[in-house]
């Protein structure tokens, strides 16, 4: 039997099929603030400046162990305002935990040494062409600085794995394909496409965005159509990037994006992705409280309990025990989806 956590005595029973033995992916959001301005995220209007530390995690370092986890996505903000990022990095790689960075890229350049030691691999927020990525990101010459940071990341370590992730919104609904060249123009070892979020409270949203901001991010019917042909053309013309990988979605993964946008305006029912995050991962945020993935609500704190305390405790059971992905009006808008293979 499970035990019960003090407090916790209203909670119903969970299947012992919910509990998580093995929780191979952690994303750690380590830093509260960021460098960009992003017109689809609002976790750059954060005033106060907070941070996980390692001694943060010491106390976990037993349940990191025991829940077998394997890869770590250090996420924000942006993780390289960190303070004191090397000792954060350092407490994973005493566990042997593969370690990813996801970052805007502007401080590749002057990071660069540091980065390529203490990381995997390395994911960068590329959101179009120059101009583009520029006027989404709302950083004059950013672009440039990711280029000039994957070339100084690379003159360092030059195996080192480095992606891109592209949102995809209205700024830049018609420039998929023209990305998988800029992706390869930069030195990118592939691009991913994303759908934009528009409705959950997300990446700093306590309140659900007024449909006026909605709006300036998803498309509209004309701008659909056009973000349908960009989807079609990159299955059409890029079929070698798509079976090498470069391109990381396969065709029914790419013809989700336009689908997203379409159900938002109402032309198609919301459709759930194949999904497993909350039986394999979860999301800690920079005050330490802890997801089973971006979107659901919290299940603890870092900081009253251990991470194994909290995966397999009352409040996340009963999350998964009822969890039914494909009727879950969340997972039905979901454009993050996780469905991890424990062979990977």
């Amino acid at each position: 039997m499970f035990a019960r956590p003090r407090g916790d005595t209203d909670v119903p029973p969970a299947n012992r099929a919910d509990q998580i033995l093995d929780l191979p992916v952690l994303v750690l959001n380590v830093h509260s603030r960021c460098n960009c301005r992003c017109v689809m995220c609002d976790i750059w209007k954060r005033e106060d400046s907070v941070e996980i530390q390692d001694r943060d995690l010491e106390r976990h370092r037993e349940s990191f162990r025991r829940l077998s986890v394997r890869w770590v996505v250090l996420s924000g903000g942006e993780p390289l305002l960190h303070k004191d990022l090397g000792s954060l990095c350092r407490f994973f790689q005493q566990l042997n935990v593969r370690l990813t960075l996801l970052t805007t890229g502007l401080l590749l350049t002057k990071r660069a040494s540091e980065v390529a030691a203490l990381f995997d691999e390395i994911i960068v927020s590329v959101d179009g062409p120059a101009k583009i990525h520029d006027v989404i990101r709302r950083v004059k010459g950013g672009f440039r600085l990711i280029e000039s940071g994957i070339a100084a990341v690379r003159q360092v370590r030059p195996a080192i794995r480095i992606t891109g992730r592209t949102t995809v919104q209205k700024g830049n609904h018609c420039h998929l394909q023209e990305m998988v060249a800029v992706a390869k123009g930069i030195g990118l070892d592939s691009i991913s496409f994303l759908a934009a979020d528009l409705t959950s409270e997300a990446f700093n949203r306590p309140l659900l965005w007024p449909l006026e901001k909605q709006n300036e991010i998803a498309l509209t019917a004309s701008e659909l159509l056009v973000l349908e042909q960009e989807v079609e053309g990159l299955i059409a013309n890029y079929d070698e990037e798509i079976r090498t990988g470069f391109i990381a979605e396969n065709a029914p993964k790419l013809r989700r994006i336009s689908a997203h946008f379409a159900a938002y305006l109402g032309l198609t029912k919301p459709c759930a992705p194949e999904c497993n995050a909350p039986w394999v991962s979860a999301v800690v945020e920079v005050d330490g409280s802890v997801r089973p993935c971006f979107f659901h609500r919290t299940i603890g704190n870092i900081h009253d309990s251990d991470l194994e305390d909290i995966v397999n405790g009352w409040s996340a059971l009963d999350f998964r025990h009822t969890l039914r992905i494909p009727e879950n009006p969340i997972c039905q808008r979901c454009v993050c989806s996780l469905n991890y293979s424990r062979s990977e």
